[in-house]
Formats: C-alpha cells, sequence, structure tokens
C-alpha cells in the first residue's frame, strides 16, 4: 500500500509525462508539416534551374560576370 505522498508524486509524474507526450506529438506534427514545405519548396527550386538553364540556352544570355559587368565609373 503507497501512502499519501507516494501517491501523489505517482501522480504528478503521470501528469508531467502526459503534458510531454502531447508536446512530442505537436512537435511531430509540425516537423511533418515543414517537411512538406521543404519538400515543395525543392521541387520549385528545381523547376526553376531547370527553367533559367533553358532559357540560357534558348537565349544565349552568358551568365553574369560581376568584373566584366562593373559600371565605368569603377
Amino acid at each position: 500500500m503507497m501512502d499519501n505522498d507516494t501517491s501523489e508524486q505517482l501522480i504528478a509524474l503521470q501528469i508531467s509525462v502526459a503534458h510531454l507526450e502531447d508536446t512530442i506529438e505537436r512537435l511531430d506534427n509540425v516537423i511533418a508539416q515543414q517537411d512538406k514545405h521543404i519538400q515543395a519548396m525543392q521541387r520549385q527550386l528545381q523547376l526553376l534551374y531547370k527553367h533559367i538553364e533553358a532559357k540560357r540556352d534558348d537565349d544565349g544570355i552568358a551568365p553574369f560576370d560581376l568584373l566584366a559587368d562593373r559600371p565605368p565609373h569603377y
């Protein structure tokens, strides 16, 4: 048989564990959402790169060169 103090400690521990489990579940949901967003942004970035490469090949656009494109006053 448990005394009153041990029972209260056990209840406090159970409450703490319940809060931790809830926090972990919420954090897991946030991480899953962030992962979906990151994957979507990676796909968009890949499409942008493909689009830029296609434009560069089609239009004959030279890559940007900082030293060659300096204004004359430098």
